[in-house]
């Protein structure tokens, strides 16, 4: 029998790894016939939120982004999203990215749909309009090679441009593919892993990941992965971008 206390989930001050293994279901007002899994949150001092939701096949996702923008991203499966009066069908790697001030509906899912979220309290930027409602498809973006090395590859799933104040990414790393540096800025991180294995070092501190686990890092966590084992190890993240870096 296993021993049920073990767990590669380790949540810290300033970096958290959470493995399917703890999930804990939680209800949200408006959101029905699913599980809710809060993977990450302001309680654990985050400044994001993300959710693992899985539908059944009388799912139904109802709400309003008010201070909070809302990005979707379909892991496996399919469902129709509406957001203000504007349907379309979502598949396995599509995404809706909902700005605040909009209506939003998910419904019609293929039974075992999971869907990821991110939020987070949108800053606007004067002389900025609030970005538009876009639907997208991970497989129609370009993943050029990161910072030289062909064994990374980086989509960019929603704008570069000031209006938006985050972003949302795809990583790729071929097998023992690994990061150049070790990275330590400013950007804070939500991210869960869609395929393969690896390891990730987190401000010193070391851990294996695979499909599945998701990972928070708060700002100045240091950070560096390596893809290991035979099939690529890819990843979907979330970080913060430009915004004056402080309000002091």
């Amino acid at each position: 029998m296993e021993i049920s206390a073990l767990t590669r989930s380790v949540v810290k001050r300033n970096h958290a790894v959470i493995s399917p293994d703890g999930y804990i279901n939680s209800h949200v007002p408006g959101w029905d016939n699913c599980t809710v899994n809060v993977i990450i949150n302001e309680q654990m001092g985050a400044n994001l939120c993300q959710t693992l939701i899985t539908l059944t096949d009388k799912g139904k996702l109802v709400g309003t982004t008010k201070q909070s923008q809302l990005f979707f991203y379909v892991i496996e499966g399919q469902c129709t999203a509406t957001v203000s009066g504007d349907t379309k069908s979502l598949k396995t790697g599509q995404f809706v990215y909902i700005p605040i001030g909009n209506d939003y509906l998910i419904e019609e899912p293929e039974a075992g749909t999971q869907l990821l979220t991110f939020h987070k309290l949108y800053e606007k930027l004067e002389g900025y309009a609030v970005p538009p409602v876009i639907f997208g498809d991970a497989a129609n973006v370009a993943g050029p090679s990161y910072m030289g090395d062909p064994a990374l590859r980086l989509q960019v799933l929603l704008p570069d441009e000031l209006s938006f104040d985050m972003a949302v990414n795809i990583f790729t790393y071929d097998p023992g593919g690994h990061l150049p540096l070790v990275e330590t800025h400013i950007m804070e991180h939500g991210l869960i892993y869609l395929q393969g294995q690896g390891v990730y070092m987190l401000d010193q501190n070391w851990y294996p990941i695979k499909k599945g686990d998701s990972i928070w890092m708060a700002p100045y966590c240091q950070q560096w992965f390596t893809a290991m084992g035979k099939e690529p190890a890819v990843y979907i993240y979330y970080k913060n971008v430009n915004r004056f870096p402080t309000t002091v």
